[in-house]
Order: structure tokens, then C-alpha cells, then sequence
């Protein structure tokens, strides 16, 4: 059987092409969890990190928001083994979730082989369909393979899901299908709000911060993140389980040296498994 390859996309402009420069920016954006502008929030760690959410900008604006947040999987024992990798569609119209036809996608740091048998196990799902297309250009989920590349340097698969028009119930039902244990994690990618001047983008942005740390479904809208849907989704799968989100990070384009009247906010949260008071005291 041939094995399909997808090939980097934006290499070269959201994050170097080069493998030494992109490792040296990734560890720097993970070891490294200060900001200007609105700060750094990164409570204290309760549990296990199940739900990262992260932004999928130029590493230049958004890589410190993403690392702060990706510095929780690097402290995960046992490491998580599988990835599943969730965000919107840039490139093309999509409705409901397509997941790829490749079998190992490509970044300047090496090769990440997709789950072929959790793949094909979504593929029965309502709303879910198999595509290559919306994948093959698609940034929001090629930016985090070379962070969860460095932080599960011991290797991972893969699972990645494009998500475009559907309700959050489904969303949330792909998501409990990949749920598994500790050697899965479950990674939403989006930005929050764009191209607004500064003073409204931030208060756009602590809306957004607002509605996920309330579990607000309807406060997560189009206009406040291009990952509504996705991240809709796994608030409602959170909400199945109990698990809340805490605020690890929160700045904006312009903190990062962007200009202050097209202004993109960035945001990360994590949702922890708590930890049990038996293994507290192990």
C-alpha cells in the first residue's frame, strides 16, 4: 500500500524552515512564559492536562501564548503517545469534520505518523468525512506539530481534524470517541478575535476568556474566535466530565510588536483531570 505524505505548508512564513532555528523558537516559546500586554495568567497545576487550547498564528505573535500552555504537556508523566489535533478551516468551505487521507505528515523536525486506525474509526461518525483537500493548505493544525513535536519528544500519532459547520454535540462526540487515557491528549487550535483596534480586541478577547472559563456555549462566538466551533465542542465534552478550564495565557498581536489598529488576540487554556487524592500522596 503507498503511504501518503503531507508535505509542510507554511514552513518558511508561521514558523522557520530551517530545523535548528524552529527548535531553538519552540523551546524558547515553551521554557520561556512571559509576556508584555495582558500577562501571563498560568495557574497552578491541579491535575493532568487533558484539553490544551492554543492559538495557531505566526510563531512571531502567538508562539509564547501556545508555548505557555504547551509547557503543561512537557510536564506530563507518563507522556501522552496520541494526539488529537482539532481546528478550523482556512482554505476552503467545510461542513461538518473531515479527518485526512494521509498517513504521515512532514514538518522541518521530522515525521509524525497519523493514526490510520483511530482515522478510520471516526470516519463512521455523523458529520464526520474523509478529505484531503481541507488539510493540504491548512495551517491551524500544521503550527502545533513542531510544539507537540518538542514537548512528546519520545514520539506521538497523530489524529488531526479539520472542523467546519457543525453543532457542538458532534464536536463533542468525535472528542469522546478519541478520549482515551493518559496516553491521550486532546488539542484545540484557534485564535480570538481579529482585526479590531486594540482596546476593542482586548475586550473582545476577555469576553471570549469569560464565556470558556463560565462554560458559556453561546459567549464563544465567530466573531470573538475562528475556532468557535472546534473549542464549542470541547467545552461540551469537558462539561460531560466535569472539567474546568483555567486561563494560562492571554495577549495580542500588537503585544508582540504588531500594529495597534488591525489587532488579533491570543489565548491558551487547559483543562485538567484532577488529580486523586490517592496519588497526591503516593
Amino acid at each position: 500500500m503507498m503511504r501518503r505524505l503531507r508535505y509542510p505548508a507554511v514552513s518558511g512564513s508561521f514558523y522557520p524552515n530551517d530545523a535548528a532555528e524552529l527548535t531553538r523558537d519552540v523551546d524558547r516559546f515553551v521554557t520561556r512564559c512571559k509576556h508584555p500586554g495582558q500577562g501571563e495568567v498560568d495557574a497552578d497545576v491541579r491535575g493532568r492536562a487533558k484539553i490544551v487550547v492554543v492559538p495557531h498564528a505566526g510563531y512571531r505573535y502567538s508562539g509564547s501564548v501556545a508555548g505557555c500552555a504547551y509547557s503543561r504537556l512537557a510536564r506530563l508523566v507518563p507522556a501522552p503517545k496520541r494526539v488529537v489535533l482539532l481546528g478550523p478551516a482556512h482554505t476552503m468551505p467545510v461542513s461538518g469534520m473531515v479527518v485526512p487521507q494521509a498517513h504521515v505528515w512532514r514538518t522541518p523536525l521530522g515525521d509524525v505518523e497519523i493514526d490510520r486506525p483511530a482515522v478510520e474509526a471516526l470516519e463512521v461518525l455523523h458529520g464526520v468525512q474523509t478529505d484531503e483537500r481541507p488539510h493540504a493548505q491548512e495551517h491551524a493544525l500544521e503550527v502545533q506539530l513542531p510544539f507537540l513535536q518538542r514537548v512528546l519528544s519520545d514520539g506521538f500519532t497523530l489524529v488531526p481534524v479539520v472542523v467546519g459547520r457543525t453543532p457542538p454535540d458532534l464536536v463533542a462526540d468525535l472528542i469522546d470517541t478519541c478520549w482515551g487515557g493518559d496516553e491521550t491528549i486532546i488539542v484545540i487550535s484557534t485564535d480570538l478575535s481579529h482585526y479590531h483596534p486594540e482596546p476593542e480586541a482586548k475586550a473582545l478577547d476577555r469576553a471570549t476568556v469569560d464565556a470558556v472559563l463560565a462554560g458559556d456555549l453561546a459567549g464563544v462566538t465567530h466573531d470573538g474566535a475562528c475556532g468557535a466551533t472546534p473549542l464549542r465542542g470541547a467545552m461540551v465534552a469537558a462539561g460531560r466530565r466535569g472539567l474546568s478550564p483555567v486561563l494560562v495565557s492571554l495577549a495580542t498581536s500588537a503585544d508582540a510588536g504588531g500594529d495597534n489598529w488591525r489587532v488579533v488576540g491570543y489565548g491558551s487554556f487547559v483543562y485538567e483531570i484532577p488529580t486523586s487524592r490517592s496519588e497526591e500522596v503516593s
